[in-house]
C-alpha cells in the first residue's frame, strides 16, 4: 500500500477517556448563559477571551496544570469548520469537545484542519488527538479518509502520479475494500473503441488507460462515478503558458475526488452496485500528439472537431461517459477540473455543478448546506447548445467566443449522456488558494461529503 495513500484511518481521532481534557468550542453568548463552567469564566474575563473565531484560551487549573481550553466559534456560518485550528493550537495530547454545536461537525473540522502532505518532507508535529465515541469517531475518520485520499493524490507531482501510478492507486484501493479492477492500456483503447481517450494520452511516455472498478451487489441501485484523470495538462500543441502550467498536476483533481468518494462508499458497506471509471492520462506534446482541426469519431458515434488541445477533458470524458451509459446507473455523477470560466464564475471555493434533474439538484443544494460543503448548480442552458456545432464534424471541443466556457462544456458532456439517466456534472478546482483552517494550500476534496451522503440516502442507510 503507498505510504501517502489514506486507505488507512488518519490518526488524529482517538477513543474516549477518562485522560483526555476539554476543549469548550464556545460563542460569546455562550459566555453569558452558564455554558462555561466559574472558574473557566473568570479565567476567559480576566484574560479577555471574547470567543473570537478561532481564537484559543488555555484555562489553568487549581494547581497550576492545564486544565481545559476555550475555543472560539465566532458567529461565522462554518463555524464547525474553523475548529481545524485546533489541531494546530492546542498543546499535545487528548482532548475531548463541549459545545452546542454537533461532536461529528467539529471533529470534521479538527480532522480536516489536521492534515499534511508528508510524502517528500516529514515535518515534526505536535501529537494533538480528539476523543469521540465509537460511532462518531468510526464516521468522520471515514470522511477524513477520503479527504485525505483525494489531497494526496493531487498533491503528489506527475512525476510520481502519472497514468500508470494512478493505476496502481486504483487498483490498491479496490483490493483492499474487495473490487474488481480492470484497466485498458495503449493501443487497446482503439481496439475497444475509446478512440478519445487514446487520442488525448497517445503522446505521453505512459500509455494511456482507462479504469474501471465494480464493487457491491448487483441489484442495488447502481451508482456510477467517472473522474476526469489527466494526470498532467500541457495543453498539448495548444501549448499552455508557464503560469498557467505550474498547477496542471491537479488536472487529475476529478479521478482523485470520485476515489475519496469510493473510498467513503466501499468503508461504509453502502447497499450499492457501484462503478468506478477513471480516463487517465496526461496530455503531452511529441511527433504524435493529436492536433487542431483533427475530427475523431468517439464512442458513441458522433465526430468530434477538434479545435483546442487544451480542451482535452471532455475528450477523455465522452469516450468514458458513453461507456458508463451503456448500462445505465440510477445514478451518474462525473467530476472534473474541467474550466476556468467555472473559476471565474464562483471563485474556487464553491463547487458549480450542472444536471437537469431537479430533483436531485434540490437534495444535493440541501445537503451542501446542511454539510458546509458549498456547491452551486449551474444551468445547462440549451440556448448555448448552437454553439458546439462545428462546420466538418456533428460538434466541436472548443466553442468560439470565450463565453459561458463552463456551460458550453457541460453541453458538451451531456451529448454523450442518455436523456433517462440522472447525471451531475461537477466543474471543480481540486485545489485550496491560500490556507483555512479546515483546509492547508494545495489539493483539496470537492463535494464528495455532499455526495456521499447522497448516496447513503440512496441506499436507504
Amino acid at each position: 500500500m503507498s505510504s501517502y495513500c489514506y486507505i488507512d484511518r488518519p490518526s488524529v481521532l482517538t477513543e474516549k477517556s477518562a485522560a483526555s481534557r476539554p476543549v469548550h468550542a464556545v460563542t460569546a453568548a455562550d459566555m453569558e448563559d452558564g455554558t462555561i463552567d466559574a472558574a473557566a469564566l473568570a479565567w476567559a474575563r480576566a484574560t479577555g477571551f471574547a470567543a473570537d473565531a478561532g481564537s484559543l484560551l488555555l484555562v489553568p487549573g487549581a494547581d497550576g496544570t492545564l486544565a481545559a481550553a476555550l475555543f472560539g466559534l465566532g458567529s461565522e456560518p462554518d463555524a464547525a469548520l474553523s475548529a481545524g485550528k485546533l489541531s494546530k493550537l492546542l498543546p499535545a495530547g487528548d482532548w475531548h469537545v463541549e459545545s452546542r454545536l454537533p461532536e461529528d461537525r467539529i471533529a470534521l473540522g479538527f480532522g480536516l484542519g489536521s492534515y499534511s502532505f508528508r510524502r517528500y518532507r516529514q515535518d515534526k508535529q505536535k501529537q494533538v488527538r480528539l476523543a469521540l465515541g465509537d460511532e462518531v469517531r468510526i464516521e468522520v475518520e471515514r470522511q477524513l479518509a477520503g479527504a485525505f485520499l483525494a489531497r494526496d493524490l493531487i498533491n503528489t507531482p506527475t512525476n510520481d502520479m502519472g497514468p500508470e501510478d494512478l493505476e496502481v492507486v486504483f487498483r490498491a484501493l479496490g483490493q483492499h475494500y474487495g473490487a474488481q479492477a480492470t484497466s485498458i492500456v495503449g493501443d487497446d483503447l482503439l481496439a475497444q473503441n475509446f478512440p478519445l481517450i487514446h487520442a488525448v494520452g497517445r503522446a505521453s511516455a505512459q500509455a494511456p488507460r482507462l479504469l474501471e472498478m465494480r464493487w457491491g451487489r448487483q441489484g442495488a441501485p447502481r451508482v456510477t462515478l467517472v473522474g476526469k484523470g489527466v494526470c498532467f495538462d500541457t495543453g498539448g500543441l495548444d501549448i499552455k503558458s508557464a503560469s498557467n502550467m505550474a498547477l496542471m498536476k491537479k488536472d487529475m483533481g476529478g479521478a482523485a475526488n470520485v476515489l475519496g468518494l469510493a473510498l467513503m462508499i466501499m468503508d461504509a458497506g453502502l447497499d450499492v452496485d457501484l462503478r468506478v471509471l477513471v480516463p487517465a492520462v496526461e496530455n503531452s506534446i511529441a511527433g504524435n500528439a493529436f492536433r487542431p482541426g483533427d475530427i475523431y469519431r468517439s464512442r458513441k458515434g458522433l465526430t468530434v472537431q477538434i479545435d483546442n488541445t487544451d480542451a482535452e477533458g471532455r475528450l477523455v470524458l465522452a469516450d468514458a461517459l458513453s461507456y458508463a451509459d451503456e448500462t445505465p446507473p440510477d445514478l451518474l455523477i462525473d467530476m472534473a477540473t474541467l474550466t476556468g470560466a467555472a473559476r471565474v464564475a464562483l471563485g474556487t471555493d464553491i463547487a458549480p455543478f450542472f444536471t437537469d434533474d431537479e430533483a436531485l439538484a434540490t437534495r444535493l443544494s440541501e445537503i451542501s448546506r446542511e454539510e458546509n460543503d458549498p456547491m452551486w448548480r449551474l444551468p445547462l442552458w440549451p440556448g448555448y447548445d448552437k454553439d458546439l456545432k462545428s462546420r466538418a464534424a456533428d460538434i466541436t471541443n472548443a466553442p468560439s467566443g470565450g463565453m459561458a466556457g463552463s456551460i458550453t462544456a457541460a453541453l458538451f458532456l451531456k451529448r454523450f449522456v442518455g436523456k433517462q439517466t440522472r447525471w451531475a456534472h461537477f466543474d471543480i478546482y481540486g485545489w485550496t488558494l491560500s490556507e483555512k483552517p479546515h483546509a492547508p494550500l494545495g489539493g483539496e476534496a470537492f463535494a464528495i461529503r455532499t455526495l456521499y451522503r447522497y448516496v447513503r440516502d440512496l441506499a436507504g442507510q
